[in-house]
């Protein structure tokens, strides 16, 4: 039952994220899901490959804002290898029975139960997937 999945942790990180943008920044990405209709868009500053910053403006569903609030509790302090590592375990959690990634992403195992809802999983990796497109940006801006 879907019902299931929005659970009192799901919710508390869902009404947790706020919207917000940085008025200097280094990369931007703006990501659609194309199933659902959910957006994000994603500002990131970095220093020396790592985040410094991030700011979140998120119109989806309770998952995906959840996916995004678990995201921005982390970012700060990470590359783009963690934050790409983690993505891709939060994908294999979803697709293919992974585990969830241990260490700063460690609360995406509260979004185990997306995986029986394929229509889903698209909001959940929402924000991974901009974070890994603005980060990138960042670093090709920064020549890095």
């Amino acid at each position: 039952m879907l019902g299931a999945l929005y659970n009192t942790d799901i919710l508390t990180l869902a009404s947790a994220l706020r919207n917000e943008a940085l008025p200097d920044l280094c990369g931007r990405a703006r990501v659609v899901a194309k199933l659902c209709g959910s957006e994000l868009e994603i500002d990131v500053n970095m220093d020396g490959g790592f985040v410094t910053e991030c700011a979140l403006r998120v119109q989806a569903c309770a998952l995906g804002q959840a996916s995004a609030a678990i995201l921005k509790a982390g970012i700060i302090g990470a590359n783009l290898e963690d934050v790409t590592r983690a993505r891709d375990a939060l994908r294999a959690m979803l697709k293919e029975g992974g585990t969830a990634p241990e260490g700063r992403f460690s609360d995406l195992t509260l979004l185990s139960g997306v995986a029986d809802y394929p229509a889903r999983h698209q909001s959940t990796l929402l924000a991974w997937d901009g974070a890994v497109e603005a980060m990138a940006l960042c670093l090709k801006k920064n020549g890095g």
